[in-house]
């Protein structure tokens, strides 16, 4: 199957990955009325941001140039001392985007 991407077909992709994502999203919070939430679930919950934090920074940190490396360092700096994942990505963006300016 293939999809033009000039004209309507692009407004198309877009429509439908918003619709994929609200699936996945709906889904995921029906599957989870289902679960009851203890201790260990909150657990897992927690963790799950840092991990999607490590799996999207991980690949700069072997590939990516000095700027993303400086990045990932200032990330990983913010993250230990705020312990908050939100500022962490945000100082780690605005890190990469002010050294590659230089």
């Amino acid at each position: 199957m293939s999809l033009e991407t000039t004209g309507y077909g692009t407004l198309i992709l877009v429509l439908l990955m918003a619709l994929v994502t609200l699936a996945t999203r709906w889904g995921g919070v029906y599957v989870m009325s289902y679960v009851p939430i203890g201790y260990r679930v909150r657990q897992f919950i927690g963790a799950m941001s840092g991990s999607v934090l490590v799996a999207i920074l991980a690949p700069m940190a072997v590939q990516g140039d000095n700027a993303a490396r400086l990045a990932l360092v200032a990330t990983a700096v913010t993250m230990l001392l705020l312990k908050k994942p939100l500022p962490a990505i945000a100082i780690g963006i605005l890190t990469a985007a002010m050294l590659r300016q230089i």
